[in-house]
């Protein structure tokens, strides 16, 4: 579960590269999922990116199937 750290003023969750919970940095992105030039346009969605500011490791969850 993330919690808000109000010391580091980022998200705090678990990081799955270091094994333990980091300070993250978190956006919601519309990411284009059809590599088909003329279907893009239609295949964009939202996901959730987070990023370890400790290792740099993103983790991309897409917000329809969370």
């Amino acid at each position: 579960m993330a919690s808000k750290n109000i010391q580091s003023d980022g998200i705090v969750e678990q990081c799955p590269d270091c094994g333990r919970e980091q300070p993250h940095e978190v956006s919601i992105d519309i990411l284009t999922e059809s590599d088909d030039d003329q279907n893009a346009e239609f295949s964009r969605e939202p996901y959730r990116v987070a990023e370890c500011r400790a290792c740099g490791a993103t983790t991309k969850t897409r917000m329809n199937n969370a």
